[in-house]
């Protein structure tokens, strides 16, 4: 499957080790755990759901699961059943294969940056952990497992930091968290965009026309790499490299005057022009991120412009989120819960699993969201698409 992707990181044997917790930590006897989903979702979600609560059953554990994020625990007045839920066999059966997530997520409820309104009546974001981990405890739980991004990531390793037990799983389409080779999510991501770039082949070979393609991935370019480089794309632009329109532009040029009349532009929703900026939906607002889109509109309005061939754009947004997980990522989901489970049983509390092919290793949870995981400009995929004439804008 997806093995080859071990290029994505450097020095990758430095990267895992086994971190034991010292004092009571270590000699907690689990008995009662939670999950939570946060951030955007991803195909696998329920997957890795399925495999904590199976894995926490199996050695004789309560599950409970924490809706839409940490909102169960800030507001479960909005919830009919309650904010917090107990997870059963009955009520993970036969969801491995279902995208979204049965707790629910959001990423507006940021507890380190929550949206409240001051004494003048303006939202401010305040830190609310402290509530958290009262809540938390009032329910006598003993650990949290957090499914999530490198936001939802840095939210459990601020818990753990103020003593809740606290392991990490990485979730994410964008593939960017730092100390794991592939993140679940991702495969399902690439797979869908690229049998969706294949589709517009023949429609903009039909037509001669230019189909620019933008998917999602951030601040990050692997899911345009990838999916680009595998639906054989004229062009791909990505967040690490500023692209130059005019160079796409005669790219597209020169396939014409080869009798090639029509192209395929492969877009990431954080790729901007040399000396230009990230192109925006929304701004970032008190408890909310910026919403980045908008780049496929205005590389197809540019190419236009540039070589007068009728160019459309396809924004593939948040489809590439929803539906089925591939094999490879239902598989990995169900290692990193069943993992995340054994990292409790074994005393460990502030690290995150993460894939390190053939095994599923333990790694500084504080370490996993320091960095952001962007495409090596020397990897074997970029040095792939040059030699194969993909224009990368540069």
């Amino acid at each position: 499957m997806l093995w080859w992707i071990s290029e994505f990181i450097n020095n990758k044997n430095h990267l895992f080790f086994n971190l034991k917790t010292t004092g009571d930590q270590a000699n907690m006897k689990t008995k009662r755990i939670a999950v939570c989903t946060g951030g955007g979702d991803a195909p696998g979600l329920n997957a890795v759901i399925r495999s904590i609560v199976l894995s926490s059953l199996y050695r004789g554990w309560e599950c409970f699961g924490i809706r839409d994020g940490y909102n169960g625990l800030l507001t479960p007045e909005k919830y009919e059943k309650g904010g917090v839920i107990p997870l059963d066999r009955d009520s993970v059966r036969g969801i491995t294969h279902l995208g979204g997530t049965i707790l629910g997520t959001t990423n507006k409820g940021n507890p380190l940056k929550y949206p409240v309104a001051d004494h003048t009546g303006h939202i401010i974001e305040k830190d609310v952990t402290d509530e958290v981990i009262k809540r938390f405890r009032d329910k006598e739980l003993d650990a949290l497992i957090a499914i999530g991004g490198d936001g939802s990531l840095a939210i459990a390793n601020a818990l753990h930091q103020k003593g809740l037990n606290v392991v990490g799983v990485p979730k994410t389409i964008d593939n960017d968290l730092d100390q794991t080779v592939v993140t679940f999510g991702f495969d399902t991501a690439v797979h869908f965009a690229t049998e969706c770039i294949d589709r517009l082949h023949s429609t903009a070979e039909s037509h001669q026309r230019v189909m620019v393609v933008e998917v999602m991935g951030r601040y990050a370019g692997w899911i345009a790499l990838n999916a680009g480089v595998a639906a054989t794309a004229d062009a791909v632009l990505i967040p690490e490299i500023p692209y130059d329109i005019k160079k796409v532009a005669e790219k597209v040029l020169d396939r014409g005057r080869q009798g090639r009349h029509f192209s395929i532009v492969v877009t990431a929703e954080g790729a901007k022009p040399v000396g230009g900026s990230l192109t925006l939906v929304s701004k970032k607002e008190a408890g909310v991120n910026e919403r980045l889109g908008g780049v496929g509109q205005k590389v197809a309005e540019d190419l236009l412009a540039l070589t007068g061939k009728d160019s459309r754009h396809v924004s593939l947004g948040h489809l590439l989120r929803g539906g089925t997980p591939t094999s490879f990522d239902r598989l990995l989901s169900l290692r990193f819960g069943a993992a995340a489970v054994r990292a409790l049983e074994e005393g460990q509390s502030g690290i995150m699993v993460a894939i390190d092919p053939p095994d599923v290793k333990y790694v500084s949870l504080e370490e996993s969201i320091n960095r952001m995981k962007t495409v090596p400009l020397d990897c074997d995929t970029i040095l792939t698409a040059r030699d194969l004439g993909i224009c990368l804008g540069d």
